[in-house]
């Protein structure tokens, strides 16, 4: 959930079966990203499948562009965007996800991304003009971030004392969640752009700033050959479905899905990714979440829910 509809199309926006059609796939293949970062961490260290989903995932929409007959505008307004889309809303919160997930389960992963839309609408009251914290969006903020401390309550109590790693790996999965949040306010004031020749320029910028700091980090520790000997092909097919599907044809499917539905169409992902995690994560995996995990999941939720719905009641038409 990287990225925030920022021009979505003037035509007549539609929700039929095509578009059901695209947001289940689109659901399918973001919520499906934590399982495999997890698969992908028993071969990969964090930073190398950042670079790994993101340097395939450029490639992918390169090659999309090509066909196409597309390219990026080389102006420095464009490229300052694309630059710090790379950083914050790609490379940054992909590195705290992969890193948070060593020591959390994948479904756990989802619930705290889930929070996503409530961060977005807290900055957007100090950063955004007419979108100011009404009471009932306040509430909805409360609301999830009660479910928050739910979630994080005993590891939180655990930490202090030093005696729950989990409880930074959740933190660095939430700093990913602000990171989106920051991201999507900045989309906002972007460039006007062909969706999928943006998403490329990122995804590439990105894809080289984290490939340059894994080769460095590789040749300074000496990692680069001695940690990937001996990978299996569970964790291979992982982390290029996690480039190819889950980070490339995600960001194609979520374009397009904003140009046929708009954006408040697409934020039902919101609702339902969290719980696709989880399924995923249970079936896939084995993972058995704690009852408070399941409290904290429908206590964000309602948040979202209640949030969102003074912000869908002051567009109806008069």
């Amino acid at each position: 959930m990287s990225h925030e509809a920022t021009h979505p199309s003037h035509g007549v926006l539609r929700q039929g079966p095509v578009e059901w059609a695209l947001l289940l796939s689109l659901v399918v293949l973001w919520g499906s990203s934590f399982l495999l970062v997890r698969v992908s961490l028993d071969a990969f260290t964090p930073v190398a499948v950042t670079a790994g989903r993101l340097l395939i995932g450029a490639g992918v929409l390169v090659l999309v562009l090509l066909v196409m007959g597309r390219r990026p505008p080389w102006t420095l307004r464009a490229w300052w965007f694309f630059l710090v889309m790379a950083l914050v809303g790609n490379a940054l919160p992909f590195f705290l996800i992969a890193w948070g997930q060593r020591d959390i389960p994948s479904g756990l992963t989802g619930i705290l991304m889930a929070v996503m839309p409530l961060i977005t609408l807290l900055l957007a009251h100090f950063l955004v003009a007419g979108e100011r914290l009404t009471p009932r969006r306040l509430a909805g903020f409360a609301l999830g971030f009660l479910g928050v401390l739910v979630l994080t309550g005993p590891e939180a109590r655990a930490a202090l004392v030093g005696r729950e790693a989990s409880f930074i790996a959740q933190l660095a999965v939430l700093g990913a969640a602000v990171c989106y949040g920051v991201a999507a306010i900045i989309a906002r004031r972007g460039p006007v752009l062909q969706p999928v020749v943006t998403a490329g320029a990122v995804l590439s910028i990105a894809g080289i700033v984290v490939g340059g700091f894994l080769l460095a980090a590789g040749l300074r520790e000496g990692e680069s050959a001695a940690a990937h000997s001996h990978i299996g092909l569970a964790p291979a097919i992982s982390l290029l479905a996690l480039g190819a599907l889950s980070t490339a044809l995600a960001t194609v499917v979520y374009f397009s899905l904003v140009a046929r539905a708009g954006p408040t169409f697409l934020s039902l992902i919101n609702y339902l990714i969290p719980v696709w995690a989880v399924v995923l994560g249970a079936l896939a995996l084995g993972e058995r979440l704690p009852t408070r995990a399941f409290a904290a999941l429908g206590l964000i939720l309602a948040g979202v829910v209640l949030a969102r719905w003074q912000f869908r009641a002051r567009r109806v038409p008069a």
